[in-house]
């Protein structure tokens, strides 16, 4: 982590986690060659962390994204963030928390306004366990 990542105290800024949980997103959806599809249809309309430790200047973290449930528009997903061990604290979490997408026709802006739809057929297959890359 890195003094951006912080406020004046030094420890994390909560704005970090949510970085840190969209990066660990983003791999998960290139694993599963959607990235380039997946973010601009696939708006959080829900975000919800419960801060639990500090971390701190120069400290490492591991940031993991589950997808626990697809519905026919949106996703649930869980994270986690983790302080690996540091100055001679033990590793441990520091954030976890659930985030909900929803898949987007239409045009953000202009003349055909967005609404959810159904997700994609072949994102579905990709994102179960198992499921092939899209590609």
């Amino acid at each position: 982590m890195e003094w951006i990542d912080t406020d004046a105290a030094g420890i994390h800024h909560n704005t970090a986690i949510t970085r840190y949980t969209e990066s660990a997103e983003a791999a998960l959806m290139r694993s599963r060659g959607l990235q380039q599809a997946y973010f601009p249809r696939a708006p959080r309309v829900r975000y919800e962390v419960d801060v639990e430790a500090p971390l701190r200047v120069g400290q490492e973290l591991t940031a993991v994204v589950d997808l626990v449930r697809i519905g026919t528009s949106s996703m649930t997903f869980a994270f986690e963030v983790w302080g690996e061990a540091f100055a001679g604290h033990p590793r441990r979490r520091a954030a976890a928390g659930r985030f909900v997408t929803v898949h987007l026709t239409g045009e953000h802006a202009g003349d055909v306004p967005a609404r959810s739809s159904p997700w994609p057929a072949e994102w579905v297959a990709a994102l179960r366990p198992g499921g092939p890359a899209v590609g």
